[in-house]
C-alpha cells in the first residue's frame, strides 16, 4: 500500500502538468470575465444614479414651474401698482422706489427659477443621450428618442421595422430591437405600451380592413418580437393601434406621410409611481 502511494501521486502531477497550458486559458477567461462583471456593475451604478437624480428632478421641475408662473403674476401687480402710482400721483417718492425695487427683485427671481428649471431639463437630455449611445447612425435616422417628465418616448418608422405594406416585422430590425429590449430592460418596473400609427392612406389589402387593423397589428408584432425573441416579460406590455388618427406631421405631403407611419414604444412609470414622483397620494 505504501508503494502504491507515491506511484498515485505521480500520476495526479502529471496529469496536473498536461492540464497546466488550458489552465492558464481558463484562469485568463475568468480574469477578462471579472473585468467585463466590474465594467457591467459600474455602468449600471452610473445609470442608477442618473436615474435617482432625473426622478427627482421631475418633482422640482413641476414646482419650480408653478413658482414662476405665480411670481410672474406678483410682477405684474407690481408693475400695474407702479404705473397706477405714476399715472394719479398720489404717493410719494419712497413708494414709488420701493415698488420699482421690488419689480426688480422679482424679475431677478423669475430668471433664478427658469435657470433652476434649465438644469432639471438637462437631466432629460442627459438620459436621452446615454439611451441613444448604444444606437448606430444609420439607426438614428429611423429610431427617435426622448424623456419628457419621467417617460421615455421611443418613436420606430415603418421603414426600417416592417416588411413594405406589411405587418410582419423586417429582417433589418432585429438589432434595432434588441437595443430597444434591452431599454426595456433596464425600466424593469415600469410599464411598456407599443402604439402603431399610419398616415391617412387607406390600406389596400383583403385580409386588412382598415388603417385601424394595420396599425394595431403591427404593434401586436412589435409586442410578440420583444417577448419572443428578447424575453421582456409580456406582464409589462400592452399593443394598441390609433390608425391615422394622431399624426405628428401634415399627411398632404410625402415627408410628412413618412412621420407619421410610425411605431411609438411608451415606457411610463405605473400608476403609484407615477403618483410619487408628481408627489400626490394614489386615491384607493
Amino acid at each position: 500500500m505504501k508503494t502504491k502511494l507515491p506511484l498515485l501521486l505521480i500520476l495526479i502531477t502529471a496529469a496536473l502538468t498536461q492540464g497546466c497550458v488550458s489552465n492558464k486559458k481558463y484562469a485568463e477567461l475568468q480574469t477578462n470575465y471579472n473585468n467585463l462583471q466590474t465594467k457591467q456593475t459600474e455602468l449600471k451604478q452610473s445609470y442608477d444614479l442618473t436615474q435617482r437624480e432625473l426622478e427627482g428632478s421631475k418633482t422640482r421641475v413641476r414646482s419650480l414651474e408653478e413658482q414662476i408662473a405665480s411670481e410672474k403674476s406678483n410682477r405684474a401687480a407690481l408693475q400695474d401698482a407702479l404705473n397706477k402710482c405714476l399715472a394719479g400721483n398720489n404717493q410719494g417718492n419712497v413708494n414709488i422706489a420701493k415698488l420699482a425695487d421690488q419689480i426688480t427683485a422679482s424679475d431677478k427671481y423669475i430668471k433664478q427659477l427658469i435657470a433652476a428649471k434649465g438644469k432639471s431639463d438637462s437631466l432629460n437630455m442627459v438620459l436621452t443621450n446615454n439611451l441613444t449611445r448604444s444606437l448606430s447612425q444609420a439607426e438614428m435616422k429611423d429610431v427617435d428618442v426622448q424623456v419628457l417628465k419621467g417617460v421615455v418616448y421611443i418613436s420606430l418608422s415603418d421603414n426600417m421595422l416592417y416588411k413594405s405594406g406589411s405587418y410582419e416585422i423586417s429582417d433589418q430590425a432585429g438589432a434595432t430591437l434588441s437595443k430597444i429590449a434591452k431599454i426595456i430592460t433596464d425600466y424593469s418596473t415600469y410599464d411598456v405600451l407599443i402604439e402603431g400609427n399610419t398616415d391617412n392612406v387607406p390600406i389596400k389589402q383583403t385580409n386588412i380592413r382598415n388603417n385601424w387593423d394595420l396599425s394595431a397589428l403591427r404593434a401586436s408584432s412589435v409586442v410578440q418580437a420583444l417577448q419572443n425573441n428578447f424575453n421582456v416579460d409580456p406582464k409589462r406590455l400592452t399593443a394598441g393601434g390609433r390608425g391615422e388618427y394622431n399624426p405628428i406631421a401634415d399627411n398632404s405631403t410625402p415627408a410628412g406621410k413618412l412621420k407619421n407611419r410610425r411605431t411609438q414604444i411608451i415606457i411610463t412609470p405605473k400608476l403609484d409611481q407615477f403618483m410619487d414622483l408628481i408627489g400626490k397620494p394614489v386615491e384607493k
